[in-house]
């Protein structure tokens, strides 16, 4: 049995979850830390915003729609959700979202609101790729991130991510995903209930 403490490097405000006891195919710490890292990922760590557009760095903007104050509106074209503030603004953050068939549009409420949630992969997706684990638990390492948004009865969620150089890219199985200080601030903003709308 193996014991990973959590990283706190890149995860600066966000309170780290306890000790968690890695599960049956979850690397050890020591072979996280030896494995081999993209040039991207280590100029993500060396530099968090030299690896992610401008443009998906969150912002609050004008914002002209009809949509009532509460709202999350989610623009897979150009990788952005907008959470609608009402008097005329927004808050935009960059997001990663479903690759090429994945992706998928709708209305959902939201269902649910998790804090470093664990992750176990839906048997489709295990299907595709069975070399992942069937349980990853909460924390730093864990590829849903700081927080999760659940939607509607879907396998969707708006999540954070532990691979934050993916935000602007269509790479994910269809959740739409966050650098984790963004999806805290969400998280904080958006109670259950709140209308999602994925276009």
């Amino acid at each position: 049995m193996v014991v990973a403490t959590p990283v706190l490097a890149g995860y600066r405000g966000i309170a780290v979850p306890p000790p968690q006891v890695l599960q049956v195919g979850v690397r050890s710490q020591a072979e996280l830390q030896q494995r081999s890292v993209s040039a991207t990922e280590r100029r993500y760590h060396r530099n968090p915003n030299s690896v992610i557009p401008a443009k998906y760095l969150p912002r609050t903007i004008t914002y002209n729609g009809n949509q009532a104050a509460g709202t999350v509106i989610i623009d897979t074209r150009t990788r952005h959700l907008y959470h609608i503030l009402g008097g005329g603004k927004a808050r935009r953050y960059g997001v990663g979202v479903g690759r090429p068939g994945f992706e998928w549009a709708g209305s959902h409420r939201v269902t649910a609101k998790k804090q470093w949630p664990d992750w176990r992969p839906p048997s489709e997706m295990l299907a595709r790729q069975p070399e992942l684990p069937a349980f990853v638990p909460g924390g730093p390492d864990n590829p849903l991130g700081a927080r999760a948004l659940y939607l509607g009865s879907t396998l969707y969620r708006i999540h954070g991510s532990n691979e934050p150089w993916t935000i602007g890219k269509a790479v994910s199985s269809g959740c739409i995903r966050m650098r984790n200080e963004d999806v805290v601030e969400l998280y904080k903003a958006v109670p259950e209930g709140a209308l999602v709308i994925v276009r």
